[in-house]
């Protein structure tokens, strides 16, 4: 077996194929590490929010959108007294009935941004029991609660959205009263309106939907309900399957991530297959000349896969540098809320396995070409 030293100073013979090699290796490792981290990114948030004590009872047929859903009035009420077991934190039924919707919203001197509404009263406390008052109080007529993290979505400093600034809605405007955290979810980018509020703002005299949390009932005492009450025309779905769905539901855009840094990768794979063709092909009488003098074609093999690994490991070492610097913590707003992006231990490990691939598989082909010709021939190639 050759030395490793030969393998490292064979790396130096031609800066421009390192360069051209490392460059190569670090695109690839970083699309894949980038398109990871989204992609887990997405699907943890999504994860996150929806909690197995949770029910929703939505519309008929809009099991699938909270936004498209409507509800009569009486839904609250009815389920409140109707399914027997539902949490009772302070002797307060856990049912809050509330209103969500899509809309625009400004801020003082800055452009309009689509923004996930949603009309409450205090009870939604007690279902999405994640939710922190950070700052601030629960928002009266004429106030909203927003968010940690919507300021992102409109691309100013948390500072610009502090209680006491304004939101507009329209020609309306409204008092942030106070900012929440909700460990992690997509409630964090969403503004809380006083329900009768945002009922009048979006002039519907129903709800999008009625959450439960439940202590002792089960998801089946729910569905009961909503059988006998078939007035209502309700249907449950526990949160985190509502969830799971829209998980589903965003699946072209992973898809499409993983294409975009598939088709990427692919072409600087290409570029580098090229390059180690073209160095590879020059030192085929090299080759010959260590088999001359004892050395194996297996022993050469391994000491080629060496050196194409100490680059693409290199490369790989480059990747993980920008992503830590430049992607590790970033926030992403998407259309329900905002997802971080971090690297993970094993983000990291698909990223340093993918540099390890490229460096073994990546060199089989054009090493094998080069240790193929015949020893006689080998040794009169130019």
């Amino acid at each position: 077996m050759l030395p490793i030293t030969y393998a490292i100073r064979n790396l130096f013979r031609d800066p421009s194929r390192l360069i051209q090699t490392v460059g190569g290796s670090a695109l690839v490792v970083l699309l894949v590490i980038a398109a990871t981290a989204l992609n887990h990114g997405m699907e943890r948030v999504l994860e996150t929010s929806g909690s197995s004590k949770n029910v929703i009872l939505v519309g008929t047929g809009s099991e699938e959108s909270v936004e498209r859903s409507e509800v009569q009035l009486e839904a609250e009420a009815a389920a409140s007294t109707a399914v027997a077991g539902l949490a009772s934190p302070l002797g307060i039924t856990a049912a809050s009935g509330e209103i969500v919707y899509m809309a625009p919203l400004g801020i003082v001197g800055g452009p309009e941004k689509p923004s996930l509404l949603r009309g409450v009263t205090e009870k939604a406390l007690l279902v999405h029991h994640r939710v922190r008052i950070l700052e601030g109080a629960f928002p009266r007529p004429g106030e909203v609660m927003i968010g940690r993290f919507l300021h992102r979505r409109f691309g100013v400093p948390a500072d610009d959205l502090v209680p006491g600034t304004r939101l507009f809605f329209g020609r309306d405007e409204f008092r942030i009263s106070g900012i929440f955290e909700a460990a992690g979810t997509v409630l964090e980018s969403e503004v809380w309106f006083d329900r009768n509020d945002l009922a009048a703002l979006t002039q519907r005299d129903s709800l999008s939907a009625v959450y439960l949390r439940l202590d002792d009932a089960e998801f089946d005492d729910v569905h009961v309900f909503t059988l006998q009450r078939n007035d209502l025309e309700l249907s449950a779905i526990r949160e985190d399957q509502y969830y799971d769905k829209l998980s589903t539901f965003y699946a072209p855009i992973r898809v499409m991530v993983w294409i975009t840094a598939a088709l990427v990768a692919a072409g600087a794979l290409f570029g580098g297959l090229n390059t180690l063709y073209a160095a590879f092909a020059s030192r085929i009488r090299e080759m010959a000349s260590l088999q001359c003098i004892g050395y194996t074609r297996r022993a050469l093999l391994l000491s080629l896969i060496q050196e194409s690994l100490l680059a693409t490991l290199a490369g790989a070492l480059l990747a993980f540098t920008v992503a830590l610097t430049f992607l590790d913590g970033i926030h992403i707003p998407f259309s329900l809320g905002t997802f971080t992006v971090e690297l993970t231990p094993s983000i990291i490990m698909t990223g340093l396995i993918t540099g390890i691939v490229l460096g073994t598989l990546g060199t089989l082909p054009p090493a094998l070409r080069c240790l193929q010709p015949a020893l006689p021939l080998a040794l009169r190639s130019s």
